[in-house]
């Protein structure tokens, strides 16, 4: 492959162009009835979205981030409560936390997941904190405050593993929202239910976002609740619509969170090929593992769990000397992103947080040296071959090993 031609990180015109001429009937039917704001297409949506998820509602919404947050308010949860997540996430993760009026505590990832270790999680909840049988009540010891819930987050694709964490939660009464927002699709084996699940249908409730970089994306801002408790699913419709149970009849103070009517049309579309889209991101993940096995003392290819069947959102690779790496790449015509660079407990925002440098080492060592590679659905495998040959050839000139 000549060494001019340029591969993208991410090709998000190729499924357009694919599906362009659906996409703009979406548009065309909602210029036709004027539904632009709720309606058959959002319904539509959150039942086929609900089903793929193997769930029994879904709650379409404007953000992932909203989805987190109206999710945790429909709870219960808010002033006064501890939620525990990981540090290794984008912020929106702790900012719906916050937003809902809650507490962030952190545990730390697994080096081989980048997803919650469920051993830390255990080593905080027993030594930690004390539970009251009488009240079914978690408190931190140093805060005095209530743990409320636990927010596992299915990263890059790959779900968090889900038994031992969904086992704490039964045994400290503690509620468990997925943050999905990168999972869609993604399958997690239950060694306690003997069976596959889909991420989004485990925990209480789940949030997925619709940015238009996912695995399913909008044409725009996008976001839905998953969940199989009726009475949470409704509450939830009505937080994201000013608290209205009906027009102009609010129950509660809501926020205005609506998915768009069109977004919710074109999500449709592209639904119908998502299982498609993730299994070319599987073929293309394990192809990048096979082409970079060759040079696996200088670069960490991501482990494939065998209770977590993928969906690629983003192949993450770990190398020394990142900057190098990154610049050599570029240089070369190679696009690369980091997610994420700066763990959230040592983000300015949560500079207010009793966390510092130190505290979570597997992910302050993990955001030190992961780099995403390029991958998408319509990569072809001539583009995948270059990225290949560039990176070897950067780890053959400069970048030292792992070892």
């Amino acid at each position: 492959m000549s060494s001019i031609m340029k591969v993208p990180f991410l090709d998000l015109v190729a499924p357009h162009v694919e599906l362009r001429e659906e996409l703009l009937a979406v548009v065309n039917k909602a210029f036709d009835t004027a539904g632009f704001i709720g309606g058959a297409m959002v319904e539509d949506f959150e039942r086929e979205f609900a089903a793929f998820s193997h769930t029994k509602y879904c709650v379409g919404v404007n953000s992932g981030t909203d989805a987190l947050r109206f999710a945790f308010m429909a709870a219960g949860i808010g002033q006064g409560d501890i939620v525990v997540t990981v540090p290794h996430t984008f912020i929106a993760t702790t900012e719906a936390i916050s937003q809902a009026g809650a507490t962030i505590t952190f545990v730390d990832i697994n080096e081989r997941s980048f997803t919650m270790d469920p051993v830390r999680l255990r080593e905080y909840l027993e030594t930690k904190c004390d539970f009251d049988p009488s009240s079914k009540q978690l408190v931190e010891r140093k805060s005095k405050k209530r743990v409320a819930a636990i927010v596992p987050v299915h990263l890059y694709g790959q779900t968090a593993d889900m038994d031992p964490i969904l086992e704490l939660a039964e045994k400290f009464n503690l509620i468990v929202v997925e943050d999905a927002c990168q999972a869609h699709g993604a399958e997690y084996y239950s060694q306690k239910d003997k069976s596959w699940k889909r991420a989004g249908s485990m925990g209480l409730a789940a949030a997925f976002s619709f940015y238009p970089g996912k695995n399913l994306g909008a044409c725009g801002e996008g976001g839905a609740i998953t969940t199989n408790d009726a009475a949470l699913a409704q509450r939830m419709k009505m937080i994201r619509d000013h608290g209205q149970a009906k027009k102009y009849y609010h129950d509660i103070e809501g926020y205005n969170g609506r998915l768009d009517s069109i977004q919710a049309g074109w999500l449709s579309v592209k639904l119908r090929h998502l299982e498609k889209w993730n299994e070319s991101r599987r073929a293309l993940a394990h192809r990048y593992h096979e082409l970079l096995s060759e040079v696996k003392d200088s670069i960490g290819i991501p482990v494939s769990n065998s209770w977590t069947k993928g969906v690629y959102h983003l192949y993450v690779v770990r190398v020394q000397d990142r900057e190098a790496f990154q610049s050599q790449l570029a240089e070369a015509g190679v696009s690369t992103a980091i997610h994420y660079p700066i763990p959230l407990h040592l983000q300015k925002a949560y500079a207010h947080l009793p966390f510092g440098k130190g505290d979570f080492p597997v992910t302050e060592r993990v955001a030190a040296e992961i780099v995403s590679l390029p991958l998408f659905p319509h990569m072809t495998l001539d583009q995948q071959d270059g990225v290949v040959d560039r990176v070897k050839n950067c780890l053959t000139l400069r970048v030292p090993s792992l070892q």
